[in-house]
């Protein structure tokens, strides 16, 4: 029986939808600032109809936990919670930054990845991966948020060439050219649902999938967590 995957992504500027179907990617991206609210929904109808499924059809819900935006990684896990509820589905976290990783395998063929999200007040979000035999990602260290500066001082050197991908390239070119590392410039900006569903399938088999009350997103920067949303304890 061939796996069948909803992701939900709006953790950036990018909002998208994709659903898995076997080895089928149906997906809808856009670039949507702002207008996450109003575009997610209509996507995930989008595909559902295009497949000609129903929601309590699929096996799992995948979104993009972070890290990103404050506020874009509370609307999409909010609204992946209630499709989740509703349905009476598990549900599997991605990391937006591994997400990149896939994106730019799927875009350039690249197996090694250096993914970098501005996150604002001189920082970024980091994620270093590796491409595994079985197309599932390693990180390499750790997922972290950190100055560019203390980025150039602590990464180790690794040889073959590693593909860039994310925001945070442009916002931090020159401090960023300063690696350790031979880098070629990609072309993924922005998390897309139809690389998460890839990933989404390795976390499900390996048993990651929870229930809709406890999916919860990754912000990596400390002074910001879920618990201190309003009217949560």
């Amino acid at each position: 029986m061939s796996t069948k995957i909803l992701a939900v992504d709006t953790a950036t500027e990018n909002c998208s939808v994709a659903l898995l179907v076997g080895d089928e990617v149906i997906s809808r991206c856009e670039y949507a600032p702002r207008e996450h609210t109003t575009k997610i929904l209509p996507m995930v109808d989008t595909v559902l109809a295009e497949a000609g499924l129903k929601l309590n059809q699929l096996d799992a819900l995948a979104y993009g936990q972070g890290p990103g935006s404050f506020t874009g990684v509370r609307i999409g896990i909010g609204i992946a919670q209630g499709l989740a509820f509703g349905a009476d589905l598990p549900m599997v976290g991605v990391s937006t930054l591994a997400a990149m990783a896939q994106g730019t395998y799927r875009v350039h063929q690249a197996e090694n990845v250096l993914s970098a999200i501005d996150a604002r007040m001189g920082e970024l979000y980091w994620g270093q991966y590796q491409r595994k035999v079985d197309g599932d990602w390693q990180v390499v260290g750790a997922e972290q948020v950190i100055a560019p500066e203390a980025l150039v001082e602590s990464m180790q050197t690794e040889s073959g060439i590693w593909l860039t991908a994310g925001t945070g390239w442009e916002a931090y070119a020159e401090i960023l050219s300063k690696l350790p590392v031979e880098m070629q410039q990609g072309t993924v900006l922005y998390p897309d649902s139809q690389d998460m569903v890839q990933l989404a399938k390795f976390a499900l088999a390996r048993g990651e999938a929870v229930v809709a009350e406890e999916a919860s997103p990754v912000y990596l920067r400390d002074t910001v967590t879920w618990k201190k949303l309003p009217g949560r304890e």
